[in-house]
């Protein structure tokens, strides 16, 4: 049986790594790498906002909606996510008696990382899996809220959740939120929002409240609907 020689071992091996550097390459590009930051003060047209008003849990026929208008990089936020809401949803959203309204509020100021961590989660909703992302970013907050490289995390976030890579590195790399994501922060400033988390409730704006004083505020509101 013939073997090769030394020239033709050689030209294979070669052939192997280019290969091996090719699948490495095709690696990368289905997977994509986030991009470093997502385009704030864009034009916001139409097909932006077009059948979206913010991620909603709960009843359409809940009598009071709560919009809250938040930043993921912001601590204030992840506490309120982590030791506030879970109580809200548990005494008012589950219930029926609240529909919960989540607006992206990102401080692109002090917060670098907080429009991309919108738009991680605005292409996790792309495959129908908004809520889980919003959760797994909050509850991993000290990982990468404080981390000089932290948004590069959020696509191993969208892994871990079994999203489809290719689709979401393509969503995020085309920032195809960004529009979405200026017209929530222009809501927020229309109706006077200047920090977060910011709460919407009867008309009037709350900060720094906690799940008792939410009750309360519902409970007021729903005893002055009454006849």
């Amino acid at each position: 049986m013939a073997t090769a020689g030394p020239q033709l071992k050689r030209f294979y091996l070669l052939l192997g790594g280019v290969a091996v550097i090719g699948i490495g390459a095709l690696w990368w590009a289905v997977r994509g790498s986030a991009p470093k930051s997502i385009p704030a003060n864009v034009v916001v047209t139409a097909a932006d906002t077009v059948g979206f008003r913010g991620y909603v849990l709960g009843s359409d026929s809940a009598a009071i909606e709560i919009t809250e208008y938040g930043d993921y990089q912001c601590p204030a936020c992840e506490q309120f996510e982590q030791m506030q809401f879970p109580t809200v949803r548990a005494q008012l959203i589950e219930t029926g008696r609240v529909r919960w309204r989540y607006r992206d509020f990102p401080l692109d100021n002090i917060h670098e990382w907080a429009r991309l961590a919108a738009h991680a989660t605005a292409c996790a909703d792309d495959q129908g899996q908004y809520w889980p992302m919003h959760e797994v970013i909050f509850r991993r907050h000290a990982e990468w809220a404080y981390d000089p490289k932290g948004g590069s995390r959020f696509q191993g976030y969208a892994d871990g959740l079994g999203l489809d890579m290719a689709a979401y590195s393509e969503c995020m790399n085309s920032v195809k939120f960004a529009g979405r994501i200026q017209a929530s922060v222009d809501e927020g400033f229309l109706v006077g929002v200047n920090s977060t988390p910011t709460l919407l409730i009867g008309g009037r704006l709350y900060n720094a409240i906690g799940s008792d004083q939410i009750k309360a505020l519902v409970d007021s509101l729903a005893g002055a609907s009454q006849p």
